[in-house]
């Protein structure tokens, strides 16, 4: 296999965060990060006092998410609810930056509100992921192209402190032409700009339709460390199996090379 089974289930924060959760479903999300050895849970900031418990000893981290998932809560209330998930735990921050002020070209005020939540983070010893929501900016905003638009949220976001730029909340739902909703999530060519657009001590997480083994591998393969995933069981079962079946077919080749060494 090109990775260890630990590089890749370190990648994977697995994602706790539907609306209709029960705590108990949220206790067995738990378990089963820890079964599979993941980074984090991400987790609704209510549950983390719980998660923290639940992992204990685990090695799996807590992270919660801040103004989740359309970013429109006041600043204070972003630094705030930062400082109670910090309190409470927490390792690790997913906020959603304001898309809205963004869109609008008022790039100070998004700035500060990414800071006051790296501030408040640091000051605890966690992390920070700064969610962009790529579905929402296909069309480029305050007179910057989609590109460019993406280029300057990764430069004002390590100007502000951020640990990690994240793609997606993966509930940025967009309109379709048949009148459905549905989105993409993380793509290559954006995990790629990204990544190209931070320096090296900026990290890449990418969230929203990275469902199987081989989109976690393409993550890392374009720069990305973390992955936010539902389908934690199902990845990391498939890298089992296929890593017992190369190493099935390796035995098989030196057996058959054993078999002709014996000199007729």
């Amino acid at each position: 296999m090109k990775y260890t089974y630990e590089q890749l289930a370190k990648m994977i924060d697995h994602s706790l965060l539907h609306p209709t959760m029960t705590d108990q479903q949220l206790e067995d999300g738990c378990k089963l990060a820890a079964k599979y050895g993941a980074a984090s849970v991400c987790i609704k900031p209510y549950a983390v006092p719980r998660a923290v418990e639940w992992l204990r000893g685990s090695g799996v981290l807590v992270g919660a998410v801040i103004g989740f998932p359309h970013g429109n809560s006041c600043t204070e209330s972003k630094r705030y609810e930062t400082e109670l998930a910090c309190r409470d735990g927490a390792a690790e921050i997913d906020m959603v930056i304001n898309l809205g002020k963004a869109l609008s070209g008022d790039w100070d005020y998004v700035e500060r509100d990414v800071k006051a939540v790296c501030d408040a983070a640091h000051q605890h010893g966690a992390k920070v992921k700064v969610i962009f929501e790529n579905d929402y900016l296909t069309k480029g905003g305050a007179d910057l192209s989609s590109d460019d638009f993406k280029k300057k949220l990764c430069q004002l976001c390590e100007r502000a402190g951020a640990d990690w730029v994240k793609t997606s909340s993966g509930y940025g739902f967009v309109k379709q032409p048949d009148g459905s909703y549905n989105y993409k999530g993380a793509t290559e060519h954006d995990l790629a700009l990204m990544r190209a657009n931070v320096s090296a001590k900026v990290q890449v997480k990418a969230a929203g339709g990275v469902r199987d083994l081989d989109g976690l591998i393409k993550v890392r393969d374009l720069g990305g460390s973390r992955c936010g995933a539902t389908a934690t069981a199902a990845m990391m079962d498939e890298y089992r199996k296929r890593a017992a079946a190369e190493q099935a077919g390796q035995a098989g080749e030196t057996k058959s090379a054993g078999l002709g060494t014996g000199g007729y």
